[in-house]
């Protein structure tokens, strides 16, 4: 239905941009979310009226509130495809990841009112009245959420939006909810066991669960997470292209929302090359991560010391201590700088945020076996953290 719906909605989607399609598509999914979720309050309200269900009636306005949920996942794909202006310089994607946490939250709230009616109907049980209609009532809300969940899931997945994928998650609790409350209508008829409260406490719990899922998937982003792995060999793979390049290090990727990326790295190059020449290389290499990628880059150049004998053994028998204490670690801007005293060797040192050793330990140790090197050696070391995976 929804392919179906966007050719007649989605005009010229096959020569659209990926960002202004994904915004064609989150409102279309949001539209269809609203009515199909209105269509399903209004059967289960009836379907609890008539077999006088409190899991049924909670089903109805689990299912109200989807509707509202949908509301609020079309309105943050609406807002999130605004312009950037003075006051939001880098856009307004992340509206789209507030969304998602909204539509978490609702997840969370009404898994906690299910839980609480159902509380009330273990203590004080009443009967529940059997009829075919509520049963295919049911059946085809059961039906109708397996449906949005493939395609939100299919659309959250082809465009990476924590918000589809969350209303994803939010119809895949409803269908197991549902059939809960199915299972206990019928076991209730054909035994006289009323388990209608306790079905209840079980939805509302596989519901909260989704709902966290959901919050944790929206929040990641908000907060600041490391670039996907696939995206990080993209960006090495381009800069690495070209041969001047000798190596990149502390690469960070800024999340300002999909399809609003910047970038930021450090290049290295060989320290007696033409400064006017590399800088137009590196001017080329941020306008093909711009073209390729869909970001803006901003890359810094790092001289290296390429074709000293001295200094390359120097940076062996460093990575050496390194290896020896993890290979976990690893060294970047690694320079040699002799003096009338001693030589210091200045190098960034990448440790892990959940590696075994403190900062300080691990520079101790690098110290003391500089230190233990032949000759007069001080090392000075700066401690980096890892922005990618």
């Amino acid at each position: 239905m929804i392919d179906f719906l966007a050719k007649i909605f989605i005009k010229n989607k096959d020569k659209m941009e990926d960002t202004k399609l994904r915004l064609a598509y989150g409102m279309l999914c949001g539209l269809v979310g609203i009515g199909l979720n209105l269509l399903l309050f209004g059967g289960k309200l009836l379907a609890g009226i008539i077999s006088g269900s409190i899991a049924i009636l909670a089903d109805a306005f689990n299912n109200l509130a989807d509707a509202g949920s949908s509301a609020i996942t079309f309105i943050g794909f609406k807002l999130s495809g605004q312009k950037p202006d003075p006051d939001h310089p880098f856009g307004h994607g992340r509206i789209e990841y507030i969304s998602g946490l909204i539509v978490a939250m609702a997840i969370l709230l009404m898994a906690f009112e299910l839980a609480k009616s159902s509380i009330t109907k273990i203590i004080s049980p009443e009967p529940v009245a059997f009829s075919i209609l509520s049963v295919v009532i049911l059946v085809i809300a059961i039906l109708v959420k397996l449906y949005m969940a493939f395609y939100n899931r299919n659309i959250g997945k082809r465009f990476a939006s924590p918000a589809m994928k969350a209303v994803a998650i939010d119809s895949i609790s409803d269908c197991f909810a549902t059939t809960v409350v199915l299972l206990a209508l019928v076991v209730g008829h054909f035994t006289g066991v009323n388990i209608d409260g306790w079905c209840g406490v079980a939805v509302s719990l596989f519901i909260f669960y989704a709902g966290f899922s959901a919050a944790k998937e929206t929040i990641n982003p908000l907060l600041g997470q490391p670039a996907d792995k696939e995206l990080v060999n993209k960006i090495e793979s381009i800069v690495r292209g070209h041969k001047e390049i000798q190596g990149i290090h502390d690469l960070v990727v800024h999340d300002y929302g999909p399809g609003r990326l910047i970038i930021s790295l450090h290049a290295e190059v060989p320290c007696k090359c033409d400064i006017l020449e590399i800088h137009d290389i590196i001017d080329n290499i941020e306008n093909e991560l711009n073209q390729s990628l869909g970001c803006e880059a901003v890359i810094h150049m790092d001289p290296i010391v390429v074709d000293d004998l001295e200094t390359s053994a120097l940076k062996t028998a460093i990575s050496d201590i390194i290896a020896h204490l993890s290979p976990e670690l690893s060294i970047h801007d690694f320079r040699m700088v002799p003096g009338p005293t001693h030589t210091n060797l200045i190098f960034d040192v990448v440790v892990p945020y959940d590696f075994s050793y403190s900062d300080n330990a691990v520079k101790q140790h690098l110290i003391h076996g500089v230190e233990s090197m032949e000759g007069n050696y001080f090392a000075v070391i700066k401690i980096d953290k890892p922005y990618i995976r």
